[in-house]
């Protein structure tokens, strides 16, 4: 390999190989798609080899892009550990809020960077919300933070940068006396007549707040008056408990005492959740995590879409955007439709392949269970 290579060259090789799509490539790198363009030609020139087959349809990677992409991530993992002056100092991790569950996004790539990068240090932290973490972030006050991303306004989203990382389930948190505690699944409809709390008033909770509020309005029902957050697993609980009504959350969180946690359907609502950080920052540990969420992602279908879903059209845009192809393969196994109501996109099983200029493509496999942190009321 020539001794005067770039890491910028390898930097946008692997973003390519990742997104198969020089466009989402460039918007991933912050740069021009022509600038890229140059910075892959140059790579074959110094390498000698091709790494990509080009046609005005698809990029797909040659054999020797397909060798090259392993090695390429580790030099730019050991060069950003190199490179970074403060690579040693903490990695200030925010996880939205205190609650503990048995799958949830955050917490699970926390531990997985922590045991892959043992001698960095990875301090969790509680905002409450991707809302309140933006500006920490922002300011520096803060490294890395989970939510989602369309939610925030445009000036904030302009100066961080956005990895997809899990299609979540959205679920109810119910008291053990509701009338739909005992369905194993509620379907949206019968939310009808009962108030749910999306944790209007919330500041810190805003962009939760306002894809519960989207849900409701689509499908006609209506949100709970705005309280006072409760803060803690058991203070969540006694708050359920006491106002009885449904509290929108994900698949996956805790269960207080007093309380059930019911999926839902029919359509299946999904929140897409991202790791969102500043654009110009390295670290050993944040790309560590940023590997914990391909890795995992690959792994469990993290970012496969079930059939009969729901996503409003800005989040799926940002999915296919920041997806690595690598997490896409595999969706062919039957053709689907994707049918754009009133801003939304509900992902529907379909036998034949979507009619062009449909907006078809974004396709799913079968439904895996996708944990998330309990959103506070």
């Amino acid at each position: 390999m020539p001794r005067d290579l770039h890491p910028r060259l390898l930097r946008g090789f692997v973003a390519t190989a990742e997104t198969l799509h020089f466009g989402r490539a460039a918007e991933r790198l912050h740069t021009a798609q022509q600038a890229l363009s140059r910075d892959v030609q140059s790579l074959e020139r110094a390498l000698g080899e091709r790494l990509f087959d080009r046609s005005t349809r698809s990029v797909a990677l040659t054999a020797a892009g397909h060798r090259l992409l392993p090695k390429a991530r580790r030099f730019l993992e050991l060069h950003d550990e190199i490179a970074v002056p403060d690579g040693s100092r903490a990695l200030l991790v925010d996880l939205n809020s205190e609650v503990s569950g048995p799958d949830l996004t955050a917490d699970r790539l926390l531990a997985a960077a922590r045991a892959a990068r043992p001698e960095c240090e990875l301090l969790a932290r509680f905002h409450g919300g991707l809302a309140a973490a933006a500006g920490e972030l922002i300011a520096h006050r803060l490294d890395v933070s989970f939510g989602r991303f369309a939610g925030l306004p445009a000036p904030e989203r302009e100066q961080l940068a956005h990895l997809p990382v899990r299609l979540e389930r959205m679920a109810v948190v119910l008291p053990l006396g509701h009338p739909l505690a005992g369905l194993p699944q509620v379907p949206v409809a019968a939310l009808a007549g009962h108030p749910v709390d999306v944790c209007v008033g919330n500041p810190a909770t805003t962009e939760w707040t306002a894809l519960g509020l989207r849900l409701l309005t689509e499908h006609g029902l209506t949100a709970a008056p705005g309280r006072p957050p409760a803060v803690g697993q058991g203070e969540f609980g006694r708050y359920v408990v006491r106002h009885g009504d449904p509290v929108l959350t994900t698949v996956g969180g805790p269960a207080p005492e007093g309380t059930v946690t019911r999926p839902l359907v029919d359509p299946v609502p999904l929140a897409l959740v991202g790791l969102v950080h500043r654009p110009a920052f390295r670290h050993p540990a944040l790309a560590a995590l940023r590997a914990a969420a391909g890795a995992l992602g690959s792994a469990e279908g993290w970012l496969a879409r079930p059939a009969g879903s729901w996503l409003p059209a800005e989040d799926v845009a940002l999915l296919r955007r920041g997806v690595p192809r690598c997490c896409a393969e595999g969706r062919r196994a039957e053709g689907r439709r994707v049918a754009a109501s009133r801003g939304v996109v509900v992902l529907r099983r379909e036998t034949a392949a979507p009619p062009p200029g449909s907006g078809g493509g974004d396709t799913g496999r079968s439904l895996r269970t996708a944990g998330g942190r309990v959103r506070r009321p």
